[in-house]
């Protein structure tokens, strides 16, 4: 067996929230999706260091006007939080809950790589869920700072009547900001395990992880922290996930880290058990590189390029639309070799705007391209490249009356509308576009460009300093998108995306 060697952290993009485990040689990776669409994505590894995508849990969260993007406001930040992923008695489970519905979801599948998930709903919220299966009984754990415990029918289909459902543990109170969150349940060689994520006020004031145990599920915790690292970066701690094991017993974790606009990165790093404790790291820190005793494998890119030339209208597992899409406005086969956006709802802002398809940006660095036919926009029609947060940038068209379109570029101008930092009349039907992400050491810039033939750039705008906010809880996005602001039925031809992952 060959080493693997690698290198943290394992994506440089928005993959939060992680929960990790193994089943007989390959390993599993979920993560939270919000309000993209499909939602909670599944990846796969045979190595821990490259992942393949290779599905999601469901197409859609729920149908109302809320995530179909027609109510105004849509459900950025919220959506699917923080999912659990665990095996048991051959059958693979995902629960989490969803703030905006004030519901709790289980799915439940026999093939997670290519089988349907059956899906079941409980009324109210647990926060940041645990799946634990302990013998016969199934139990969820979750909660911030006071942490719950509810008992669930043993097929894990609905609450159970008569079951426990009560307190279970008040993690530590004093000089902490945000209490123990973000639970991992464990039952190893006897012992309960529950990891958490905390805040602390004091010492070096940043995000760390936190371990309690016992001997009984019900019994008394014990508490330690386990991992207190930043790698260095603005003391900003690497912390919440999981840990599992390998089919040679060693153990590893998979922690996030909040890494300013390009969203919240994941790291694996060494497990090592001191005194009955799943110490993290390398001497508390978080090594840059790991040699595992792991098969090399194939590189799978987190962000593709695409050149549209499908068959049928499927979308690569690595797009996801903002929001529910309507699959009656998108296409590649009305016209071979083309991805088709056509309006079908009135909005003045992309971020409202309904079908746009996006994929994660990755650092230190990154630019994304596409080429439009834009002779069959309407007056008021606006599409173009977006940078996704609350604090967007576009570069686009806008289509004029009588053929007068001008590029534009962009931004939030404070309430979700759109302010014009600048445009400029074009008169092809076909434009060049270009975003260039920058996120070396927290930079955070995105720089806007256009062409009429591919070859020679133009600067439209201003460079934008983007921001992480917590309204949208997601790293920059990059995204296509089309939308009309007075009258529907116009349409854009993207000939194709070509993305491309820099160095500085």
């Amino acid at each position: 067996m060959s080493n693997t060697i690698l290198t943290n952290p394992i994506m440089w993009a928005d993959v939060p929230d992680v929960d990790v485990i193994r089943v007989g040689s390959v390993y599993y990776m979920i993560s939270t999706s919000m309000h993209t669409m499909p939602g909670c994505p599944i990846m796969k590894s045979e190595n821990l260091a490259n992942w393949e995508m290779i599905g999601y849990v469901f197409d859609t969260l729920e149908e109302n006007d809320a995530h179909n993007l027609l109510d105004g406001r849509g459900i950025y930040g919220q959506g699917s939080w923080a999912a659990s992923l665990r095996y048991h008695n051959e059958t693979f489970y995902v629960c989490f809950s969803s703030n905006d519905m004030d519901r709790f979801y289980m799915y439940q599948t026999k093939d997670i790589e290519s089988g349907d998930w059956r899906r079941s709903t409980f009324e109210g919220r647990f926060h940041d869920p645990a799946l634990l299966f302990d013998e016969n009984r199934v139990f969820v754990i979750y909660g911030c700072g006071d942490i719950r415990i509810t008992e669930l029918t043993e097929d894990a289909t609905a609450i159970k009547p008569g079951g426990v459902n009560q307190l279970l543990l008040v993690t530590e109170i004093e000089d902490i900001g945000l209490r123990c969150e973000g639970c991992h349940a464990y039952i190893i060689d006897g012992q309960y395990y529950l990891l958490f994520i905390e805040w602390p006020k004091s010492g070096n004031g940043r995000r760390r992880q936190i371990c309690y145990r016992s001997e009984q599920l019900f019994g008394e915790y014990e508490r330690k922290v386990i991992f207190d690292d930043d790698m260095e970066y603005h003391n900003k701690g690497i912390a919440q996930g999981a840990i599992f094991d390998t089919p040679d017993d060693e153990w590893y974790a998979m922690l996030f880290q909040d890494h300013d606009a390009v969203g919240r990165i994941p790291y694996v790093l060494p497990v090592n058990w001191q005194d009955g404790w799943p110490m993290i790291g390398n001497d508390g820190k978080a090594p840059r590189e790991l040699e595992l005793n792991m098969p090399t494998s194939s590189k799978w890119p987190l962000v593709i390029s695409d050149e549209f030339d499908h068959k049928e209208n499927k979308l690569a597992l690595n797009w996801q639309w903002n929001h529910n899409p309507d699959h009656n406005l998108w296409s590649f086969t009305k016209r071979p070799g083309y991805l088709r956006l056509e309006t079908g709802h009135l909005t003045d802002s992309v971020l409202y705007a309904r079908n746009t398809l996006t994929q994660r940006t990755e650092g230190p660095s990154c630019t994304g391209i596409t080429m439009m036919d834009i002779s069959n926009m309407k007056p008021g029609d606006h599409a173009g490249l977006v940078a996704l947060q609350n604090n967007f940038g576009t570069v686009g068209i806008k289509a004029g009356e009588n053929g007068c379109n001008y590029v534009v570029m962009c931004v939030n101008s404070g309430n979700g509308s759109e302010e014009v930092v600048e445009d400029i009349p074009f008169s092809s039907n076909h434009i060049y576009l270009k975003i260039q992400f920058n996120f070396e050491d927290s930079l955070d810039l995105a720089k806007f460009f256009y062409s009429e033939d591919g070859e020679n750039w133009c600067n439209v705008g201003r460079p934008l300093k983007m921001k992480y906010t917590l309204d949208h809880f997601m790293g920059y996005r990059i995204g296509l998108f089309n939308y009309a602001t007075t009258k529907v039925g116009g349409f854009v031809d993207f000939t194709y995306f070509h993305y491309e992952k820099n160095s500085i």
